[in-house]
């Protein structure tokens, strides 16, 4: 490959489709350039295009590329398929390929329109944020909306090979970071206290040290990526991914997305910690332990008003639901082992969630 050297070795990850890579880069440009050849098909983050349009020139210049607005909105199953007319109008082929250049909501909409349009068409992508290139980037998941419940159509659908070009963290606001760091705190929890602590310890450090930052970047894919070769389909193991998200998931949708994924997620799993505590699941002094990194993580939203009717109605509709309990994942016991837990949502859990909201938050 032409241009820089690796920062890191690529990972390589099995699937269910075979093997593919993740690999590590700072600023070539030229593989981006390199992917831009016929039969490909772009689907770019339009502020990306904006902050990049010199370095995305040759990609951008194709009248098959397609902007996306990469609001929560755009990951709705109408919008989704104003995005799929568009390929289809521009000549997609089963034999082209799909190119993602955004964060986590492009990759949803190319991995879910690679998984269904023409029963297939491969994809590869170029992840921008922190959250995408620490987390989400691999793991085969998309996520589509519909209506008013979040992820609630998607697929298995690896890409062909992930490139981390570490050059676009340079341009992310600090509202980004924090939300790729509540990812990478989570995937370093279920890791084990340990694990925790290292990287709560570097908090600081990852604001203000590239080198810090990617060297836990890939700690967390390293850790990913043992869980989802494990357990590619989420029927056992992976489950456990979903740590913060039930309450991080329902905490966005009760704020109409006010409060960026990552750092919602780090919010609940504050909430998790706090009510594994309140119902003697959880050892006491853990909550202690993770809460003030956690709280300096999630401190900018912290007064966000969250109704608590919404909430509980966003948690009653999350897919790992039972027909009258909530599936919730709590770090649970001594050692803190995160692990799927079934609650039923009464008088009894609005209370944990009222003393969360009066005792911590507040």
């Amino acid at each position: 490959m032409m241009g820089d050297s690796p920062v890191f070795e690529p990972l390589h990850i099995q699937s269910h489709k075979g093997m593919y890579s993740a690999e590590f880069l700072t600023d070539d440009w030229s593989v981006l350039v390199n992917s831009a050849k016929a039969g490909t098909h772009f689907l770019v983050d339009a502020r990306v295009a904006k902050l990049y349009r010199e370095q995305l020139a040759p990609v951008l210049q194709r009248t098959t590329t397609i902007l996306i607005h990469a609001t929560e909105d755009a990951k709705s199953y109408e919008q989704v398929g104003k995005v799929i007319e568009q390929l289809v109008a521009n000549g997609v082929r089963r034999q082209h390929t799909l190119v993602a250049i955004g964060g986590g909501i492009v990759q949803d909409i190319t991995c879910f329109i690679s998984s269904t349009l023409l029963r297939g068409v491969p994809w590869e992508f170029f992840p921008t944020t922190l959250l995408s290139q620490a987390d989400s980037c691999i793991g085969s998941k998309s996520s589509i909306n519909l209506g008013e419940v979040k992820n609630i159509l998607g697929t298995f659908n690896p890409p062909q090979r992930v490139v981390i070009l570490t050059a676009f963290l340079q341009t992310l606001d600090e509202r980004d970071m924090r939300s790729g760091i509540g990812e990478m705190l989570k995937v370093h929890t279920i890791a084990g206290p340990a694990a925790y602590d290292e990287i709560a310890a570097n908090y600081d450090a990852l604001l203000a040290d590239q080198k810090v930052l990617l060297g836990f970047v890939r700690k967390a894919l390293l850790i990913k990526q043992h869980y989802i070769e494990e357990d590619e389909f989420d029927r056992g193991i992976r489950n456990i991914f979903n740590y913060g998200h039930s309450f991080g998931h329902a905490i966005e949708s009760a704020t109409r997305h006010a409060i960026p994924h990552g750092i919602a997620v780090t919010m609940g799993m504050d909430i998790a910690n706090f009510v594994a505590t309140r119902r003697a699941l959880l050892a006491p002094g853990h909550f202690e332990r993770m809460h003030p990194v956690l709280q300096k993580n999630y401190s900018a939203f912290q007064h966000t008003p969250i109704p608590l009717d919404k909430l509980l109605l966003a948690l009653g509709k999350d897919k790992k639901n039972t027909s009258d309990q909530l599936g919730l994942i709590f770090p649970v016991g001594e050692s803190a082992t995160v692990e799927r837990v079934f609650v039923t949502p009464d008088d009894s859990f609005r209370a944990d969630l009222r003393a969360y909201f009066e005792e911590v938050l507040a």
